[in-house]
């Protein structure tokens, strides 16, 4: 909402020197949250003058040009280059002078142009800031004005105003108007509040006839509780709008558009009420308010034909449709240049059905804004009586007895509001007076009861309708400055769960890696989860949403896999072609043949039995938190003396492998298959003889179709089952500083016997002395016969309490060859 200043200090009172700061401190300190400042933009000079003389002089580009001489209230008249061509001698102009700098910035100074020197500029409503039209100068007798020559013109019209911008929730609808704001100001301030309503003089009028039909009602109810009309006979309507009004109506970001329907619009901003003008001479028979009826159509003001829905609330006389209520007025109707008999409508209409046509029509109107947050239903004949005024003022016309009044506004319910409840809500010990006093100061009235009070909200508070709302209204009203801010004391005994804190020790263990953790959506497509959900082909069973906001990505992910990779297809289409990504996050795995849901929810105002907390729990599916990472193009950039190193399997299986020691476990890496991923390049990652997930390298072809390099390493792990796997008990090694003994161990096995087995053999045979054991050769070729292949390891045997000597440690590896021998035939190679 942006509030002219000068029109905000018609209605409440301001300081002398009022600044944007200060506006927007004092609407803050009532919970409106500041937007922005707007102004026309421009500095003087900029004045009054009238056309002498012009001469028209051809130019070669085929233009014509005027070089006129300008009377500004000098001593001598100045020269004036002007491309327009629709003034007069005689005809007073806005003229900038040099110096001034009019919106854009577009500074004016005296310039040699068309073989003059034009000393200045007559400017259109365009460049000063008042609107679109370009239709050439503006001419101050189209605004009715014949100022003196030479008076400063951005006072004359009203350019000298700014408007401060603030945001207004939906729950605070009476704050889109000039008088909301007011109201506010003064309940920050304690200035003096003038309601406008006070300014339209009461108008009884009758005879119009009008009906609230009843046909096919939304909840019982035929979408519309006041309508108020009157008649305002013999306007002008080719009066021009004041200049006052299109200054105040483009500061609140609205064009100027007719003096009538200019009208409006200010009535609408000024007390917060949508008003409608009808010609009176197009209106046939009387006005009945109504539903559509399927296949109906109406021709909106903006010149399309819609096609009415069954729930849309019409406007309608004996021709049928003449405006969608609340949201836009029909074409049949419209006040014209030859209007001189205007109907005005203001009501107040159901804002469900406002808000569903809004949307339905995607016509988010000024007046549908205001509707569907909620009008105060007493300010429509007032309104109506204002806009009435001003057509009498401004257009020349006379208020008629013609017209209708129909209401069946019923006051809102009083609210129990006990005398302690906000103490104990908000924390602080209002006193009695304070509690009255700001209530009242919003406009609620109050009933003193044994032990509370009894409140009645103001009509133009809809958003108060219990006593949680009414004491946040106290909060706000006495000011939020007197809540301290005091952190509650943690309890004893608590703090992260044991899954919590080794969650976040994983995510901590792959950030230290090198890796960078991304978020992504949980809806994928059903083919994602079909292709990562599962390393066979076996049909994974996936949750489907009911209404999701794209149709295609409509399922909940069984995997993290299909995120990371739109995330790195992202990266990579933005130039970043070396990624290390991760994360962690829930999966949503149900149980094939279980149906989920709980039904109807409970209540929100008590805890739910026991029984219905089990109820919800079983209509969950499980939700388990996976870990993935992905790896793609280098994991070392090519440096002075070192060349690229290439991401790949490696990477993934270190990361696994990081992951598993951050949470205290270790993990057991064996041959596997993924259906995603390369044959061959697929690793299965156990603890013990738990599968908790996969390593390994996309398909190029799965690549490939998702315009990404071919080599892609993946992880994706079951980190609950990680966890699940972890001892609770971790015993820190102790360093010892005894020397170490290293020897290397060649095996000769089968080709096809996995060094992981091998390994671990080795690490059980060689005993306790052993300290770390690693593969570092996988050798096939010549020396080894057909069908083996020798694995190298380095060993390192340390003692923790005396230095080993070379017999000790070679007797340990002699073990490990010996069992090795015994589980898979190796041989020691020569």
């Amino acid at each position: 909402m942006r509030i002219p200043i000068s029109w905000l200090g018609e209605y409440v009172d301001l300081p002398e020197d009022v600044s944007v700061e200060h506006l927007h401190a004092a609407l803050v300190k009532v919970g409106f949250e500041e937007e922005g400042f707007h102004g026309f933009d421009l500095t003087g000079p900029v004045v009054v003058g009238q056309v002498l003389e012009f001469t028209p002089e051809p130019q070669t580009n085929g233009k014509t040009i005027n070089w006129c001489s300008v009377d500004v209230g000098e001593p001598e008249p100045r020269g004036i280059v002007c491309g327009a061509h629709n003034f007069a001698v005689g005809d007073k102009v806005v003229v900038s002078l040099p110096g001034a700098v009019l919106p854009g910035p577009f500074p004016i100074a005296a310039r040699k142009t068309y073989g003059h020197v034009s000393d200045g500029m007559m400017a259109s409503a365009r460049e000063l800031g008042l609107g679109e039209e370009h239709d050439g100068i503006l001419l101050l007798k189209n605004l009715g004005l014949d100022p003196e020559v030479g008076v400063d013109a951005l006072e004359l019209l009203g350019l000298h105003d700014f408007a401060v911008e603030i945001n207004v929730t939906p729950d605070r609808g009476y704050a889109l108007s000039i008088r909301g704001v007011a109201r506010e100001y003064s309940h920050s301030t304690g200035a003096a509040f003038r309601d406008p309503v006070s300014v339209a003089a009461p108008v009884e009028a009758s005879g119009f006839p009008f009906a609230a039909a009843d046909t096919a009602p939304i909840r019982g109810r035929a979408g519309v509780s006041v309508f108020e009309t009157l008649v305002v006979r013999g306007i002008d309507a080719t009066r021009p709008t004041p200049s006052w009004m299109v200054a105040r109506l483009a500061l609140a970001g609205m064009r100027s558009i007719s003096l009538a329907v200019d009208i409006t619009n200010y009535v609408m901003l000024e007390l917060g009420q949508p008003i409608h003008g009808y010609d009176l001479a197009t209106l046939t028979d009387g006005i009945t308010v109504r539903r559509a009826t399927a296949g109906e159509t109406i021709v909106t003001l903006d010149g399309q034909t819609r096609t009415l829905h069954v729930e849309d609330l019409l406007i309608t006389d004996g021709s049928g449709p003449i405006g969608l209520a609340g949201v836009m007025g029909g074409a049949t109707t419209e006040i014209g240049a030859g209007t001189t008999d205007v109907l005005i409508e203001a009501a107040n209409f159901d804002p469900v059905s406002i808000a569903r046509s809004a949307r339905r029509h995607k016509l988010p109107s000024e007046a549908a804004k205001r509707f569907e947050r909620g009008v105060d239903p007493l300010v429509a004949a007032p309104a109506a009586a204002r806009v009435a005024q001003l057509l009498v003022e401004l257009a020349g016309g006379t208020v008629d007895t013609l017209g209708s009044s129909y209401s069946t506004y019923a006051p809102a319910e009083a609210i129990e509001l006990p005398t302690d409840y906000a103490a104990r809500i908000i924390g602080v010990d209002y006193t009695p007076l304070e509690i009255e006093t700001a209530l009242t100061t919003i406009g609620a009235t109050i009933a003193p009861a044994a032990g509370a009070y009894i409140v009645t909200p103001p009509s133009w508070r809809p958003d108060l309708t219990d006593k949680a709302t009414l004491v946040e209204e106290v909060a706000r009203i006495v000011g939020y400055d007197r809540i301290p801010s005091v952190l509650p004391t943690a309890p004893p005994g608590r703090g992260l769960t044991r899954p919590q804190r080794l969650r976040r020790a994983a995510s901590q263990g792959l950030a230290s890696g090198g890796l960078t953790e991304v978020l992504s959506y949980p809806f994928v497509t059903d083919a994602a989860n079909q292709l990562f959900g599962s390393a066979t082909a076996e049909k994974v069973t996936a949750i489907k949403l009911a209404n999701a906001l794209d149709s295609e990505s409509a399922w909940m992910r069984v995997s993290l896999l299909p995120g990371l990779i739109d995330a790195a297809r992202r990266n990579l289409s933005r130039g970043l072609t070396d990624l290390a990504l991760y994360e962690i996050g829930l999966v949503f795995q149900p149980v094939a043949g279980v149906s989920y849901g709980s039904g109807p929810l409970p209540s929100g105002t008590e805890r739910p039995s026991v029984e219905k907390l089990a109820e919800l729990n079983a209509g969950i599916p499980p939700q388990p938190w996976h870990v993935a990472a992905l790896f793609v193009g280098d994991a070392s950039p090519k440096q002075p003396g070192a060349v690229a190193v290439a991401s790949g399997l490696a990477d993934a299986l270190g990361a696994a492998h990081q992951l598993a020691l951050s949470v205290g476990t270790a993990l057991t890496v064996r041959q596997g298959s993924h259906q995603a991923m390369h044959p061959g390049r697929t690793a299965s990652l156990w603890v013990g003889e738990t599968l908790v997930g996969y390593a390994g390298e996309l398909l190029p072809a799965i690549a490939d179709d998702r315009d990404l390099p071919r080599v892609v390493a993946l992880l994706e792990v079951d980190l609950d089952a990680l966890i699940a796997t972890a001892s609770e008990d971790v015993t820190p090694s102790t360093i010892v500083s005894f020397p170490a003994a290293t020897q290397d161990l060649s095996l000769v096995v089968s080709a096809d016997t996995a060094a992981g087995d091998v390994l671990a053999v080795v690490i059980e045979g060689a005993g306790a002395l052993l300290e770390n054991a690693r593969l570092v050769d996988d050798y096939r070729g010549t020396g080894i016969d057909h069908g083996s292949k020798s694995l190298t390891f380095a060993l390192r045997f340390r003692a923790p309490d005396r230095t080993l000597t070379a017999a000790e440690a070679t007797e340990a590896k002699t073990a490990a060859v010996t069992l090795a021998a015994e589980r898979f035939g190796a041989t020691l190679r020569e």
